[in-house]
Formats: C-alpha cells, structure tokens, sequence
C-alpha cells in the first residue's frame, strides 16, 4: 500500500498521536472517481484520520459502505449529490480530486475549462461549509486550479493562504522511483525535492541535491527529468485512452494528506514539496509555487528556499517560470470573469 518510508511515517505518526491525536474529519470531494475511491480507501488506513466524508455527485455512498468495512477505528460516511455541505461539515482537511481524466493527446491545460467551474464550486462550497479547514487540491491543472480556490475564497472573504495546498507530491514520488531505477538504488533513500509547478516543463526535479542522485549526467540525466515532467504521458498511453494516473496520485494524496495531519498534530520537522502562494518568485510575478514547506498546526509553517541548483537546473528553472506565471494567471482570470 505505502512504501517502507511512509509506513515507517505512518507508524511515527500512530506513536506520536497516542497523547496527542486530535479527532480529524477529513472530506474527500470526487471520491466516487478513479483517483477518489482508492485515495479513499488509502485515508481508511491512516490511524490520524478519526472521520472520512466521502461526497460525489454520484457512487459516493457506495463507496463508503465498501470503504466502511475496513479495519480500521475511523468512520465512514457517504453523501450524495446534494449533500455536499453536510458531507464538508466540521472537516479539518478536505481533499478534491473531482474532475476529468486526462485522454489520449491531451494535455493538463486542455482539462482546464471543464476542470476549472468544478473546482471552483467546490471552492465555494468549502468556504461556505468548512472554512478553517486545510484544502488539498489534486484535480487538474493544479498550476491553475489552486489560484481558482484561493481567488474564490477571497471572494467569499475566508482565504488563509496558509491553508490552500497545490498536492505535486507525484512529482516527487515519481522522481525517487525513476531515478532509483537507474542508478540502482532504493528509492526510499533517493528522496528527490521538486520544485515549481505540477505540469510538463514547470516540473523541476533538484538532482543535485540528492547524495543518491548527483552522479546522474549527460543523456541520462536528460531522460530522467524528461520522464519525471511527463511520467503522466505514460500512464494516459498504457490504458490505452481508458484511464490517467489515478492509483499512483492517489497513493501521492494520501501520503502528502498524511504530512498535514502530522503537520497539524503538532508533530514537529514535517517538510515536503507542495504548490503555495509563496514569495519565493514574486518578483517574477509567479505568486504560486511548489518548493518545500514546513507544515504545521496552521497548515504552511515555512517556505523553504529552494537551495543552490547545477547550470542545468537552473535552465530548468528558466523554462519554468514563464509558463507557471501564464497558469496562475489563467486561473485567476477565470474567477475574475465569472
């Protein structure tokens, strides 16, 4: 289920929570869909979640009963179409994987104008309903789609920047597999920071910054950053317009939904990579960005810099601010105009 380095952090997190668990509602909006139902199951077996809400406009409830027999102390509740404020009711963490897969031939941004109304409502939704509660965004494009929920809190007057997460953990999932593929290694002991957006080239993979990772050069060191940008292309071609990568982002939302709720226990020096409103490049006009973050009880507790980079990354990093600066703005423009 989990790799040996989040089952070590799951098994942290269930010593650390005996004095100091709080009970923790977390909603998951989408969970009927193809990354919704196994992020579901996946939260069913984290010991820091106390109640799951599973809402959809449709198959929700059933995925709930079928989740609900698992194992585990928390409980499980299902709510249908109409039901989305209920099911948001008192969650500390709402995850939101709603939306359309990706097909054959297209890209993040082609997603975005079906993509951006749905997260938008839910946005909305969460604002009216659960307001103080930590918002983990995976629906597509993420470079987009957090600027649409943060601009659509602040309509509704409760934005906290410190509580609106852009989930990019796949990246970094990804970028220790691939990289722990060619050189040998464990990718458990190859865990690689990515910064910048969550699509093609804003996608920066910091080699250079891995003791397990820094002897990859030349053609190999080109293909690995080449298939971390675009790891989502394989997925979408190998089911064959059935499908995108739903098992593995579900997989990445759960351990970085771990990481809040470690974060918002109290647990101390829990640091990941997640797309933020950050100063990092404002200067640039980029007002979002994914480098490593310190969470905490209030969800963001420190942006970290994102350190020295190699000539090569910092090529990367070029590439990537343009574009991450067009994203964002897209995804504010759409909320402006509506």
């Amino acid at each position: 289920m989990f790799s040996r380095a989040a089952v070590r952090s799951l098994t942290a997190s269930r010593a650390f929570s005996t004095s100091s668990r709080r009970e923790t509602k977390v909603a998951v909006l989408g969970a009927g869909g193809g990354i919704g139902q196994p992020l579901s199951l996946l939260l069913k077996s984290d010991p820091l979640v106390s109640s799951l809400s599973l809402y959809d406009i449709r198959g929700a409830p059933g995925v709930a009963a079928d989740v609900s027999h698992v194992d585990t102390a928390s409980e499980v509740k299902g709510y249908a179409a109409d039901q989305l404020d209920a099911a948001l009711e008192g969650a500390k963490v709402v995850v939101i994987p709603a939306g359309v897969p990706r097909k054959p031939g297209m890209t993040r941004d082609d997603l975005f104008n079906t993509n951006a109304s749905i997260v938008r409502d839910l946005a909305a939704a969460v604002g009216r309903a659960a307001p103080d509660a930590c918002i983990l965004i995976i629906s597509n494009p993420v470079n987009s789609t957090v600027p649409i929920v943060a601009e659509t809190l602040k309509k509704a007057g409760v934005y906290d920047p410190r509580k609106v997460f852009g989930v990019t953990t796949l990246d970094v999932v990804r970028a220790a597999k691939f990289v722990g593929e060619i050189t040998d290694k464990n990718p458990t002991d190859t865990v690689i920071t990515v910064v910048g957006g969550h699509s093609g080239p804003t996608i920066v993979p910091i080699l250079s910054q891995t003791a397990n990772a820094k002897g990859v050069s030349g053609e190999a060191y080109s293909k690995v950053v080449h298939r971390i940008q675009y790891g989502g292309d394989e997925v979408v071609k190998a089911k064959d317009g059935a499908g995108s990568a739903t098992l593995s982002m579900a997989y990445a939302g759960a351990k970085f939904a771990n990481s809040v709720l470690r974060g918002l226990n109290g647990e101390k020096g829990v640091v990941t990579p997640t797309f933020v409103k950050s100063p990092l490049f404002e200067d640039k006009g980029v007002e979002y960005f994914s480098s490593n973050v310190e969470l905490g009880p209030n969800g963001v507790e420190k942006i970290h810099p994102i350190g020295q980079l190699t000539a090569e990354e910092e090529k990367l990093l070029e590439a990537c601010i343009p574009e991450l600066k067009k994203n964002i703005e897209k995804g504010k423009a759409f909320v402006s105009q509506a």
